[in-house]
């Protein structure tokens, strides 16, 4: 573009200051100086002359423009280069001004690119060999992740009919079984939310800014590695003040930060457990992990990769009914029961979920069975303290209950850890 438009603004020019010369001329300067029968045959001279040149001045026009618009047709924005590549605009500008997409070209303040330029490699992926690729898995550790119940829900999935080719998950979480299905499934339709914002952001940034993302959590990775333990402390509690201080905006840099943080965070606190208290502020002390890797560059880019094509919203699970339909599978993996007084880790966020909302829950269950869904509910199993205890059993009533083998992770007392039942509640 920058090599043909000098040459179409040259000629064209040239013509315009010749004619306001000649009309000048034409205007009298010239003629006055001569008689009258002279002053016509001139005259007409310059009127002709001026109609030449507008003539010429048309034509240049055309050519001119025909050539913008196949110049532009050869072109994409940095959006549209965004898009192709599968990486953030952000990232896109980046390595336009580095100049490594060839061609790359500054048009007022937007980077054009041609059609033809091939995505860069980025020097941080050599990092990984291709042959070492893992299947996708969740980013986070997650209280209540169903890693270890993944053999016994897949069973239910029921994508291989034809007729459900959509999939929703309202209470996300670590996203276990969505990375299960998406690693499995080319669907046409996926949906996933949560209440958590932060976790609801996170999500969004490693869909839309990955390589920011990584930027920031391989140079937190450097930064804390190297420290001793107290030298770690001080460095985990300020990232974990930085992080309560900030605010999910609408402000793309802080979110990335945010988003940063807490996967930072979840790697080296204790237990990998996200917990806040009643003001909503994460409080989960630091972890002793000797080696940490804060930044799993191979499968966050897996995970960007899969959540392309994925809704992600933040919001109540009663937002997803306009979503759920005939054709749709939906899970849903609430905060579960507490089956004993003092094993209530429920406080994803610090909004509780008690039992007056599980019973709302089974509410919408049977509202979204009778659209025709294929629903399936995790939970936990009360009887494990109290044989007597049916609140599971009477709230889902019509439903099919089954007991499932799991351990329980997430207790200070290690001891206390081990085998329990669970409940995967299914509509089909």
């Amino acid at each position: 573009m920058q090599s043909v438009m000098p040459f179409l603004r040259f000629p064209y020019f040239i013509l315009v200051y010749l004619r306001s010369i000649i009309s000048s001329a034409g205007g009298g300067n010239l003629c006055r100086y001569y008689s009258v029968g002279k002053q016509k045959s001139i005259q007409s001279i310059f009127e002709n002359g001026i109609a030449i040149i507008r003539v010429l001045e048309y034509n240049i026009i055309q050519v001119r423009t025909q050539c913008i618009q196949e110049v532009v047709m050869e072109f994409m924005s940095a959006r549209e280069a965004a898009d192709k590549w599968g990486i953030s605009q952000r990232r896109v500008a980046v390595l336009c001004s580095e100049q490594r997409i060839a061609e790359a070209t500054m048009v007022g303040n937007m980077w054009i690119i041609p059609t033809t330029a091939t995505k860069p490699i980025d020097a941080r992926s050599t990092r990984y060999s291709k042959t070492e690729e893992k299947a996708v898995k969740p980013f986070l550790k997650w209280a209540g992740g169903k890693g270890q119940l993944l053999k016994e829900i897949e069973h239910y999935y029921p994508f291989d009919g034809g007729r459900i080719t959509k999939y929703a998950e309202p209470f996300v979480g670590g996203g276990a079984v969505l990375f299960d299905i998406l690693s499995k499934y080319d669907l046409e339709e996926v949906y996933i939310s949560d209440i958590n914002t932060e976790l609801i952001n996170t999500y969004r940034i490693i869909r839309d800014d990955i390589d920011v993302l990584i930027e920031m959590l391989y140079a937190m990775q450097n930064d804390f590695i190297p420290l001793n333990t107290d030298e770690r402390k001080a460095y985990y509690m300020e990232k974990r003040e930085r992080f309560n201080n900030l605010k999910v905006t609408g402000d793309e840099n802080i979110n990335i930060e945010k988003a940063a943080l807490m996967i930072f965070l979840n790697k080296t606190c204790f237990n990998g457990l996200f917990r806040v208290n009643k003001k909503g502020l994460f409080n989960v002390p630091m972890g002793a992990y000797k080696n940490p890797m804060i930044c799993d560059e191979n499968n966050l880019r897996t995970v960007s990769e899969k959540l392309h094509r994925v809704t992600i919203a933040c919001g109540d699970y009663r937002e997803s009914a306009n979503f759920i339909d005939e054709n749709t599978f939906v899970y849903f993996d609430p905060p579960y029961r507490p089956i004993t007084d003092t094993a209530s880790f429920t406080a994803y966020t610090e909004n509780l979920f008690n039992d007056e909302e599980q019973i709302e829950l089974a509410r919408f269950v049977d509202d979204m069975d009778r659209k025709g869904a294929k629903i399936v509910i995790s939970n936990s199993d009360p009887k494990n303290s109290n044989i007597e205890d049916d609140f599971f059993d009477n709230i889902y009533s019509a439903h099919i209950i089954k007991r499932v083998e799991a351990t329980r992770m997430i207790n200070c007392n290690s001891e206390a850890r081990g085998k329990i039942k669970e409940l995967l509640i299914s509509n089909f």
